[in-house]
């Protein structure tokens, strides 16, 4: 292995010279500079990564945990963060917490055992308390589109009410008036708010609030296709769908599809997220989008001028629009 030490030989420099020039601790003459970079280009020497984070205090590197990245959804995410943390010099360590809340808690030990500088946290279930209490005793923690109860960290989010009030909205326009919700956990933060959207703004309308319509369970299309099966079975059935993800449309259409229902003339669906293969389906899918890409990149932001000693915003909500496909029907005529 190629020590520092046989570089500074090379070079004809200190050691303490070669470390501080590539730490960019110091501006050395340019003829020095350039011996003690071809010394190390010659023998082919890379730093310690072990030593160098005892020395500085730093990993150069972020944790990431993401529920999952089979969901197109946090692999975009996942994405987004890593290239915008290599444009800053960071590497990032991807951690699936596959939703299980002791693998969320790993990550935040690992954090306090320094193998990254900071932590982007994606939560993906209810908190009991104990995940909140264990982030607010460290620094340098960013919660990305899910909350953590009472944990005392920064949060990027969008406006998830707002989605689902324009959602609601777009289906009541087009004749709409018996909608089943899909949702996702029940006590998730960004899954309370898509409902408090979606029954604002029917309670606005003057139209009821029907419960038995409102569907909890995983971000799965798994679930999504369980939960489209009782939808299909309600009497009278519901004209429209609304999803609190993407992912869970996927297995509404399958479920429709496998019963013979076509969307959207037997049935109309409206999804949330836009993740990239929404309008690749059968019919194009109407959703809510989310900038996936700014979130990412503010969370990372958010993240980075932590580390840097910067004050950060505790909350950060980020816009959403309502895009408009092929999967909704204009029952305005029809009687029901």
């Amino acid at each position: 292995m190629v020590t520092l030490s046989d570089v500074a030989r090379a070079a004809g420099v200190s050691p303490t010279a070669v470390s501080r020039h590539l730490n960019k601790s110091i501006v050395l003459p340019k003829t020095t500079a350039d011996r003690i970079d071809a010394a190390v280009a010659r023998l082919g020497y890379r730093p310690n990564a072990l030593a160098k984070r005892l020395s500085t205090g730093k990993a150069e590197a972020i944790g990431l945990a993401t529920p999952e990245i089979s969901n197109p959804f946090f692999a975009e995410l996942v994405s987004v963060i890593e290239a915008a943390a290599a444009e800053r010099g960071y590497g990032v360590s991807l951690l699936s917490t596959r939703g299980d809340r002791a693998r969320e808690i790993e990550a935040v030990n690992r954090l306090a055992d320094r193998y990254f500088d900071g932590l982007i946290m994606i939560a993906a279930q209810p908190d009991d308390g104990t995940l909140g209490a264990l982030i607010s005793r460290q620094q340098h923690i960013v919660l990305l589109d899910e909350d953590v109860a009472d944990a005392k960290a920064p949060r990027v989010f969008v406006e998830n009410a707002a989605g689902t009030r324009m959602a609601t909205e777009h289906l009541i326009a087009m004749g709409h008036r018996d909608i089943a919700v899909i949702a996702g956990p029940d006590g998730l933060g960004s899954v309370a708010e898509r409902l408090d959207g979606f029954v604002g703004t029917v309670l606005a309308h003057g139209l009821p609030v029907d419960r038995q319509r409102l569907l909890h369970g995983p971000f799965t299309c798994d679930f999504g296709y369980e939960a489209a099966l009782a939808v299909a079975r309600m009497s009278p059935r519901p004209t429209a769908i609304l999803t609190c993800s993407d992912y869970l449309s996927v297995g509404v259409l399958r479920a429709l599809h496998h019963l013979g229902l076509g969307v959207p003339n037997d049935i109309s669906l409206v999804g949330f997220d836009d993740m990239p293969l929404a309008e690749l389906l059968d019919p194009p899918l109407t959703t809510i989008r989310q900038p996936i890409a700014d979130m990412g990149r503010v969370a990372l932001e958010r993240l980075l001028a932590s580390i840097d000693g910067a004050d950060v915003p505790s909350l950060t909500r980020l816009p959403v629009e309502l895009i408009v496909r092929k999967s909704v029907a204009d029952i305005t005529g029809r009687k029901r």
